[in-house]
């Protein structure tokens, strides 16, 4: 079948392999096969806690025992809502060990997102950070959940570690004060449906049993939450062979991991990237995962000093907070030997600020763009380790097939021609939780007699295979019967000296019916003025066709980001909807923060 199918990009595979032979069992099963050969390595790094591999196995083993002690059986659905920590990922093998699935919800979440995911799913179990259980506890019996595991963020750092971040980092008014001295388990007892962690892993202790591996590569393995092409949340179906195939497709094709090396696992967990990439892949190459539970882009200079990273995987407002960091100046990077850009669009102009970044801080690479969605796994198309061409995403992964394909249709178009993305490979998703009408708008059988992928995206593709991502369908904007694309707009904007980002959406005209407006915001220490406003506007007149120009303009000192660090244009696009309605308008925190809620069910 896969004969059948064009793929020019083989031709710029260099020593990698085009097909790769996929084990039948789970995504446990692979980290412990691959393992054998490295235990001593170190798996994880938590803010100096560091656990070998044999460590780690010897960790899921404990908390799977926990699992079974508990009653959770093969298939059933345990929900994990935590951060980047050692139990996050502890708990997301071991309820992989035993054959149940494993629902990753972002622990940020509104209560009623947090019931909304535990109700699609199904879950009787749910494992969460404890700054959470407030949330959980008024939306709890509208649930079918019987038992809670509530974890400390410092469950797992170090002494002094524990206290300063305690004091310094966890918001006073989001946790309960018990949880501020970092001794959970003394205000459990009221309530038998929760226990602490440490109770969790002792009750383990009581199950003696030998437990069942013998799960195949066809069994649901977890359930991520994605828009999908409508918008809609829903829960995305991921079997072992999709997280396994993902695993080795990315080590296969970015083709610069090496054992031992250290990944900089910034992109959490509940997302596919962070899952499958930073973690999953890690594992499997037998590297080490520097877990880190939030972001912070004024302290980033110190964290990449203390741990010297080989590897940085993370969306382009990273890249651009790194960019604006001072106290990058006089560091030296040659140990960064890889870098990673996927989640978002990342511009042409910022790629090129970048590279000469690293280029100038002695880091022998350059930044690799990928592309992928929730329902692939994430990542399935990505920059070739010796090929980049200027606006590309990359080409295919091994045993991944992409075609651009008439909106709406099976019609393949020829290259170069604008259409929609679809994807076909080990790594698409068996389909949504309970939702067989959006699955079946999703994946589409053609002609050809392969299940393929409707991404929602659009795309060209040239003659060689490379891929040039153009931007959402739904955020295409129709103007005087034009398409326009806000990503083309917003590359070419991003691309003046003084900008430091940009954010295009469509907003309503009565005679055009639908017009670009531009959201800027500049470099720091750039002053807005009307002069600076047309050398942008000249810019834009000079590289994009009349039809594209924006409308409308507006600088802005920062602009709405989602939960993993995406420009939430959704928020603007709210804004812009009231203001249209004549009302007198300021945008209320709790509306920001319900937009943007909106806007991570995309992700």
């Amino acid at each position: 079948m896969a004969k059948s199918i064009k793929a020019p990009w083989y031709k710029f595979y260099d020593n990698e392999k085009e097909h790769l032979e996929y084990p039948d069992f789970s995504a446990y099963k692979l980290i412990e096969y691959t393992s054998s050969k490295h235990l001593n390595n170190i798996s994880y790094n938590y803010y100096g806690n560091k656990k070998t591999y044999y460590e780690f196995l010897k960790q899921i083993d404990e908390a799977a025992r926990g699992l079974k002690a508990l009653g959770v059986k093969y298939k059933d659905v345990v929900s994990i809502c935590m951060p980047n920590t050692p139990e996050g990922i502890i708990s997301f093998y071991a309820v992989n060990k035993i054959g149940a699935i494993a629902s990753m919800i972002h622990p940020l979440s509104a209560e009623n997102e947090i019931k909304n995911y535990l109700n699609i799913s199904r879950s009787e179990w749910l494992i969460t950070i404890d700054f959470t259980e407030k949330k959980v506890d008024k939306i709890i019996n509208d649930t079918k959940v019987k038992k809670v595991v509530l974890v400390g963020v410092g469950e797992s750092m170090p002494p002094i570690t524990k206290s300063l971040y305690a004091t310094t980092t966890i918001p006073k008014n989001i946790i309960p004060k018990t949880i501020k001295t970092l001794n959970p388990g003394t205000y459990l007892n009221n309530d038998k449906r929760k226990m602490s962690w440490k109770e969790f892993i002792k009750l383990g202790k009581t199950y003696y049993k030998e437990i069942e591996d013998g799960f195949k590569g066809k069994d649901i393995a977890a359930i991520l939450y994605s828009g999908g092409t409508s918008g809609t949340p829903k829960g995305v179906r991921l079997t072992n062979l999709n997280l396994n195939a993902s695993a080795m497709q990315n080590f296969e094709h970015v083709a610069c991991l090496n054992d031992q090396d250290k990944v900089l696992a910034i992109m959490p967990i509940f997302h596919g990237f962070g899952l499958s990439v930073c973690i999953h892949c890690v594992q499997y190459f037998g590297g080490t995962s520097i877990l880190l539970p939030q972001f912070n882009a004024r302290t980033f200079d110190k964290i990449i000093k203390k741990y010297e990273p080989n590897v940085i995987v993370g969306v382009p407002t990273l890249f651009e907070a790194i960019l604006q960091n001072k106290n990058f100046n006089h560091m030296k990077l040659d140990y960064i030997t890889c870098v990673i850009s996927g989640g978002d669009t990342l511009s042409v102009d910022l790629k090129r600020r970048f590279d000469d970044f690293l280029k100038k801080h002695h880091s022998p690479t350059t930044i690799r763009e990928g592309y992928g969605l929730t329902e692939c796994c994430a990542a399935s198309c990505f920059t070739p380790l010796h090929y980049h061409r200027e606006g590309s995403i990359g080409i295919p992964y091994p045993d991944t097939y992409y075609k651009i394909v008439d909106v709406g249709t099976d019609k393949e178009l020829p290259y170069g021609t604008s259409g929609e993305i679809v994807i076909s490979g080990p790594t698409v998703m068996a389909g949504y939780v309970h939702n067989r009408k959006e699955t079946k708008q999703t994946l589409k059988k053609h002609r050809d007699g392969r299940i393929w992928l409707h991404t929602g995206d659009e795309g060209i593709m040239d003659k060689d295979g490379f891929v040039y991502f153009k931007g959402r369908i739904k955020r295409m904007i129709i103007t005087s019967g034009y398409c326009v694309y806000p990503s083309n707009i917003e590359s070419v904007i991003d691309s003046h000296p003084a900008v430091r980002m940009s954010c295009v959406i469509g907003i309503p005209h009565p005679y055009k019916v639908t017009v670009a407006k531009a959201f800027i915001v500049l470099n720091k220490g750039v002053e807005e003025s009307d002069e600076l406003l047309e050398s942008i506007k000249e810019l834009v007149e000079k590289n994009l066709a009349r039809f594209s120009w924006p409308y409308e303009y507006e600088f802005r000192k920062e602009l709405p980001k989602t939960l993993v660090g995406k420009i939430a244009y959704n928020v603007l696009m709210h804004e812009e909807k009231l203001k249209n309605k004549n009302k007198e308008y300021e945008l209320s925190t709790e509306l920001l923060k319900q937009v943007i809620e909106e806007e991570n069910k995309e992700e």
